[in-house]
């Protein structure tokens, strides 16, 4: 049947107005991330926590089996410097990308693994001290647990960041905290997990007093890192976001047990939170035994 000029222009202004309420609702949705869908394995058989040997607090604690002689000597082809190959795929290099990313609040040094836009999830790693992106950008050291990290990300749809930081204050985290919110506009609604090893951790409790960047995080992991004594009075205590705690035992640097205190108060007071201690594990240990598919899937189920 024909239709008039006036009645298709009309038509054309109906689906206008449906656009234009779309995209209002749209905005106006949370901007708390949203969970994703469990990351599909890769080489779950080998990076899979070793035995359990103890469980506390309703399951939130775990000690971990750590051996030197099984989980570096048995691991590496070149203790401490180089992976045996089973454990490493340097597929994932086509998918890396050196740059410098310009944000509102500074700019930062990172090796981009993955899909830039549009990705399903985005995971950011700070370096401890004397370190930059080269860090947690190395396929073949701690294990090869950086390359798995790397493709758990291309192969679900992922991007991770390993980025450099200037310095462990307000001044370091500022370009941290605009990366981060560069990845909540490059990938709307995906979850944006910060992790921060040793040193890095004053990173991440700088971002934590950072409301904008919390509302756009989806949780915290804390390897091997110092405890922050007034976290309490942080932006990510408020809104209970979810916090990953991995530790060595037997660390020289940040106490073990200062750390696990303050993963009970957290605990206590009702923030998601768990707590991975490796059994006579030293300060690298965490960044070497951390199972990252069950720590980001922990975190996107929160």
């Amino acid at each position: 049947m024909p239709q008039s000029t006036i009645h298709c222009r009309n038509t054309r202004l109906l689906r206008g107005a449906r656009l234009v309420l779309a995209a209002i609702v749209v905005s106006a949705l949370p901007a708390v991330p949203a969970a994703a869908a469990s990351l599909a394995p890769w080489k779950d058989e080998l990076f899979a926590y070793p035995a359990v040997i103890e469980s506390s607090d309703g399951g939130a604690m775990r000690v971990v089996d750590y051996q030197e002689m099984r989980d570096i000597n048995g691991r590496d082809q070149v203790p401490e410097r180089r992976a045996k190959a089973a454990y490493v795929s340097t597929a994932v290099k086509r998918d890396l990308e050196n740059l410098t990313i310009s944000t509102p609040r500074g700019s930062v040094d990172v090796a981009a693994t993955g899909k830039q836009q549009g990705a399903n999830f985005t995971v950011i790693f700070i370096h401890g001290r004397g370190g930059d992106r080269r860090l947690g950008n190395n396929d073949w050291s701690f294990g090869g647990n950086f390359n798995r990290l790397k493709n758990l990300a291309v192969h679900n749809g992922g991007v991770y960041y390993s980025a450099s930081v200037k310095s462990f204050d307000d001044k370091g985290a500022a370009p941290i905290a605009g990366l981060i919110e560069e990845a909540r506009r490059n990938s709307p609604g995906a979850p944006v997990v910060l992790s921060c090893a040793s040193m890095g951790s004053f990173i991440c409790w700088q971002i934590a007093r950072d409301p904008e960047a919390v509302r756009n995080l989806a949780g915290m992991i804390l390897m091997g890192g110092a405890p922050d004594p007034n976290y309490i009075e942080s932006a990510a205590y408020k809104a209970k976001m979810p916090i990953y705690f991995t530790h060595g035992e037997s660390d020289k640097v940040y106490k073990a047990q200062d750390q696990v205190a303050q993963f009970r108060k957290l605990l206590k007071a009702g923030v998601p939170t768990q707590f991975v201690l490796f059994r006579t594990g030293s300060h690298g240990t965490p960044v070497r035994m951390t199972d990252w598919r069950e720590t980001l899937n922990w975190i996107f189920a929160h």
